[in-house]
């Protein structure tokens, strides 16, 4: 009796697995195929191809719990396996501090990503994504600049662009304001480029732009015009790119949520 409750609970097991592969296949999402209560999937990309920032692994956990107040499924990878085979299940892709990508995506895992993108999918672009990524053309032309340098975690001065003080991954905390991170120069400036909108600037002169391990190493400062927070929508796209996400810190925060959730929101077309 025994052997046969074993054979019995082991054929449960094997059919209730096989029926569960059944149902996430048949539930795979085409891009915008969700219900109207629901954001649909998110993936989170945390591979790096060149430096990897200490609190990438915490970041790919800290956006992985924001699933219960999205109502949406986030899922982590590493792998670039994965692009090849379950992107298209998604609807947003956040790159979390992804540099040089063209070390560890190939040509055809690219190519998936740019055809995701072109047929309505959205990328949320965190800290250190657009971070020598000038060898992909075209993400390096969508980001719209690539790094130079940065600043020590301190606090500094932002501010709101006038054309977006109602843009629901800023609005509600005033036009300027305190706030700390790791604060990134580029390499030019997005203000102004077709189909980019400046969401948020910071002060250089709340703060010391360059850190000293830059500073050796000719590092430049940005200026006047330094954006820090913009979106893309060229030919219909859905790209936002923050400099927040150096580490956990600058999440954390009552802004930093707002920030990331309404910005994931955006990215998966749920308003304009």
């Amino acid at each position: 009796m025994l052997i046969m409750k074993r054979i019995f609970l082991n054929f449960l097991l094997i059919t209730g697995v096989i029926f569960s592969e059944t149902t996430l296949l048949a539930h795979d999402h085409k891009i915008h195929d969700r219900s109207p209560t629901s954001i649909g999937k998110v993936l989170v990309f945390g591979g790096t191809g060149w430096y990897r920032h200490p609190e990438t692994a915490a970041i790919n956990g800290w956006l992985s719990r924001l699933s219960d107040e999205l109502k949406m499924q986030v899922d982590v990878t590493e792998s670039a396996k994965d692009i090849s085979t379950i992107l298209s299940r998604y609807q947003v892709l956040i790159l979390n501090n992804s540099n040089q990508l063209t070390k560890i995506l190939d040509q055809k895992q690219r190519e998936i990503i740019e055809e995701w993108y072109n047929n309505g999918g959205g990328i949320v672009a965190l800290h250190a994504a657009l971070v020598r990524q000038t060898e992909w053309a075209w993400l390096s032309k969508l980001g719209g600049c690539d790094f130079d340098s940065d600043s020590e975690f301190m606090e500094a001065k932002v501010l709101v662009d006038p054309k977006a003080k109602n843009h629901p991954t800023v609005k509600g905390h005033g036009m300027k304001f305190p706030y700390k991170a790791d604060w990134t120069n580029h390499t030019e400036s997005v203000t102004g480029k077709p189909g980019f909108q400046v969401l948020l600037r910071v002060d250089e002169s709340s703060y010391e732009p360059v850190r000293k391990f830059f500073q050796d190493r000719g590092g430049k400062p940005m200026g006047k015009d330094h954006p820090v927070a913009w979106v893309n929508t060229a030919n219909d796209g859905r790209f936002f790119y923050t400099e927040l996400g150096h580490d956990v810190r600058s999440l954390e925060t009552p802004f930093g949520r707002q920030h990331l959730i309404e910005a994931i929101r955006w990215a998966a077309r749920l308003y304009d």
